[in-house]
Order: C-alpha cells, then structure tokens, then sequence
C-alpha cells in the first residue's frame, strides 16, 4: 500500500508541476481531458486458486501549444492464496509543441515491483519528439532524449543513480473500422543497466464506449542484483476497455 500512495504522490506533484508552468494566457484548449480505463481479473478454483487483477489508466489533454499524458497501471496476482506479483507503474510526460509534427517533452516514470529485480525504478527525462508518419489509419512517433535515473534493489535496497540516454517508438494502426493495433518500445540505457519495455495490443471495439483488447508486455533488465535469476518478464492480458 506505501508503493501506491508513494506512486500517486510523486505523479500527483510532477503532474502539478507541469501543468503550472505550462499556462499560457494564450493557451486554448484543442480537446479537453479524454482518455481510457482498463479492467480484467481472473479467478480460478479446484485444484489451485488463481487470483488476478490487471488495471490501467491513461489521461491526455491537448492544447493548442501544450499536450499532458498520464498513465497509471496496477497488476496484482496470488495462487493459493499467495501473492507473487504485485507491481505499479506511473508515467507522467507534458510536451511543448514546437509545430504540427515536432515538440519538446519532459518525461516522468515511476516503477515500483515487489516482486522484481528493482522496487522502485525512477527516471525524469527530457528531449525531443516528432511524428515519423502520420495519416488517418497509422501513426508512428518517435522521441530522443536524456536524464536521471535512480535505481533501488529490491531484495538488498542498495540504491544507485546515473545519467540515462531515453529512446521511444510508439504507434498505431486503424486495421479496420473497429480493430486497433497498437506498439510501444521504450528504452533508458545507462552506465550500469538497459531498461527496455514492449508493448503490443489488439483492441476490438463492441460500442462507441466499450472495447475488448489482447495485449503483450516484455520487460528486461541487462543487469540484475545477485539472486536474481531472470533478466525478461512477460505479461499476456486480456482486459474490457472504456474510452471517455
């Protein structure tokens, strides 16, 4: 519960932050808030008592000069009544827009696993951003950027920081009236480890509101403390989607 209240805090200050120094008395708002919330859980008995619980938030505001993304998620299992994964993540980013295809960006991300290599991962980065191809059915943005990362081994807690270099593709493609695939990388590579993150989702709409969506997450660490064993982890989720 500390992870939580310590995540929602940091990105509550950082969301602030932001946004204070983003007014403009020019500033129109293009589209107010929208965004998306995912659910899915999973509950198994008999033999062995599977408990899930997959939950994600994401939060973009568009202006005429100014864009701010939050996204929030939370995935907590136990089988037998044993917790072995509990993980939030936090990602906060506000971009200034240099033009219709351009911006500048500063980036927060907070990453907090029991049950991983680190508890917490922390970075704040800042750089440029652009789309690489845009159209009415595909979109692929990419940004560039550097920063501070701060890292805490779970098992020991010894903590170490460093100067980071931040890498991110992310896009989109309207497959069809109704189908959506969506791919996002993320790499921050420092001195003494690589942090990457893939993300691939399917999403099927059922309504304008409501939609359906398989999705694949690969994480990896190149260093991990002693005792460690993997350097991957995976998630494979099927979750209900609203937009508003």
């Amino acid at each position: 519960m500390r992870n939580v209240v310590r995540i929602l805090a940091a990105g509550a200050l950082f969301l602030s932050a932001t946004s204070v120094f983003a007014q403009d008395e020019e500033e129109a708002v293009v589209d107010a808030w929208d965004g998306s919330g995912e659910f899915g859980f999973v509950n198994t008995t008999g033999n062995t008592e599977t408990v899930a619980l997959n939950m994600k938030l994401n939060f973009v505001r568009t202006g005429k000069r100014w864009r701010h993304r939050f996204t929030g998620t939370a995935m907590n299992t136990s089988e037998d009544g044993i917790q072995d994964n509990e993980r939030y993540t936090v990602e906060v980013q506000s971009d200034r827009k240099l033009s219709d295809i351009s911006w500048l960006f500063g980036a927060f991300r907070l990453d907090a696993d029991k049950f991983g290599s680190y508890d917490p991962q922390l970075s704040l980065t800042a750089g440029y951003g652009r789309y690489l191809m845009q159209s009415e059915r595909h979109e692929l943005k990419g940004e560039a950027g550097a920063g501070y990362r701060k890292l805490t081994e779970t098992v020991s807690g010894d903590s170490s920081s460093e100067a980071i270099a931040r890498f991110l593709l992310d896009d989109w493609w309207q497959i069809f009236g109704s189908t959506k695939w969506t791919n996002r990388l993320l790499i921050e590579t420092g001195s003494s480890n690589t942090f990457t993150q893939f993300n691939t989702a399917l999403a099927v709409s059922m309504t304008e509101r409501f939609a359906v969506k398989l999705g694949f997450e690969a994480r990896n660490n190149t260093k991990i403390p002693p005792g460690d064993s993997e350097h991957t982890d995976t998630i494979t989720s099927a979750n209900l989607v609203y937009n508003f």
